[in-house]
C-alpha cells in the first residue's frame, strides 16, 4: 500500500476535480483549499507558493494567507516560498481544526445518516468530526443506545432524553478526543450493533476505507466486526486517498453517504460493485 501518492499524480488529480470550475480564484472554498493543502503537506512533506497558486487558481497572496492559517494551527511551518510539514511523524489534524473544515458538508451527511437509524436500535459512532455532526440529529430517537469511543460525540448525547451512551474506555488520544486499546475492544465484542456509522481519512479502490493511526484503526475494525450493517460517511476530500492501514474492505458496506463534489468516476467505480452510494 502507498503511503504516499506521486506528486505529479495528486497535482492532476487536483486539477481535474477543479475542471470546468471558475477561473477567477473562487474554485475552492478557503476551508476546502485549507484541507487539500494539509493533504499535500502530509503526502508530500512540502509545497511551494508558485505550485499552489497555480493549482488552486489563486493569487499567492491567498495562498500565503492560508499557509499562515496552517502555521497557526500547528499544521505547517512556514518557510521562504512555501512550507513544510511542521510534525512530519504525524498526519492527523487536530480534532477542533479537522472540526471546522467543509462543517456544512459533514452536517448534511450527519443529518442523512440519522435518518438510518430506527428507535430501539443499538448503533456505534466513532470519533470522527462527521459522527459528532450526525449525534446532534439523534435527539428525538427514543430507546436508543449509542456505543462511542469518541468523548465528544458521547459528551454530545449525554443527558438527552431516550438515549443511553456507552464509552467503551481505553488509553485517550488527544489529537482525536477518542479512548483506544485493547480495554474497548473486548467490551465491543461483547454487544451487538446493528448499524456502525464510520468516518475515515481516505476512500479508496480497492483499500477500502483507511486512517492514519494503528490504534484508532484497531479500534474501528472492531466496531466494523460488531456491526451487522456498516455505514461510512466521507465528505468529496477523503476520497482517493489511502492513508497507513485499512480498516473496513469496501465489501463490508452497506452504504456511503458523501457530498455532491464526490468524484463521480469513483462513485460510479464503487456503485459497480454494489455498494449504494448516496449523495447529499
Amino acid at each position: 500500500m502507498k503511503l504516499v501518492r506521486d506528486k505529479a499524480m495528486r497535482i492532476d488529480e487536483a486539477k481535474v476535480s477543479l475542471a470546468g470550475e471558475s477561473s477567477t480564484g473562487t474554485a475552492l472554498f478557503t476551508q476546502e483549499r485549507r484541507q487539500q493543502i494539509a493533504h499535500l503537506l502530509i503526502e508530500q512533506q512540502r509545497v511551494t507558493v508558485p505550485e499552489l497558486s497555480q493549482l488552486f487558481s489563486v493569487s499567492e497572496v491567498t495562498i500565503r494567507k492560508d499557509l499562515a492559517w496552517l502555521e497557526s494551527h500547528k499544521l505547517a511551518v512556514r518557510t521562504h516560498g512555501g512550507a513544510v510539514l511542521a510534525t512530519p511523524n504525524t498526519s492527523e489534524m487536530g480534532f477542533d481544526v479537522r472540526e471546522r473544515i467543509l462543517h456544512d458538508e459533514k452536517e448534511r451527511i450527519g443529518e442523512v445518516a440519522a435518518s438510518y437509524v430506527q428507535n430501539g436500535e443499538t448503533i456505534a459512532l466513532d470519533a470522527s468530526t462527521t459522527g459528532l455532526a450526525m449525534a446532534g440529529y439523534l435527539k428525538d430517537k427514543r430507546e436508543l443506545t449509542v456505543v462511542t469511543n469518541g468523548l465528544r460525540t458521547g459528551m454530545s448525547l449525554i443527558n438527552t432524553p431516550g438515549i443511553s451512551v456507552l464509552i467503551p474506555g481505553g488509553m485517550l488520544r488527544q489529537e482525536a478526543f477518542s479512548l483506544v486499546g485493547n480495554w474497548g475492544k473486548s467490551v465491543l465484542q461483547q454487544i451487538h450493533i446493528s448499524k456502525a456509522f464510520v468516518g475515515a481519512w481516505g476512500l479508496s479502490y480497492p483499500e477500502g476505507l483507511t486512517d492514519v493511526n494503528g490504534e484508532e484503526v484497531e479500534l474501528k475494525r472492531a466496531l466494523v466486526e460488531t456491526a451487522r450493517e456498516v455505514i461510512a460517511l466521507v465528505d468529496h476530500s477523503k476520497w482517493g486517498l489511502v492513508a497507513f492501514a485499512t480498516f473496513c474492505q469496501l465489501e463490508s458496506l452497506k452504504l456511503i453517504i458523501t457530498d455532491e463534489k464526490a468524484p463521480p468516476a469513483m462513485v460510479e467505480q464503487i456503485r459497480r460493485k454494489g455498494i449504494e452510494v448516496r449523495i447529499v
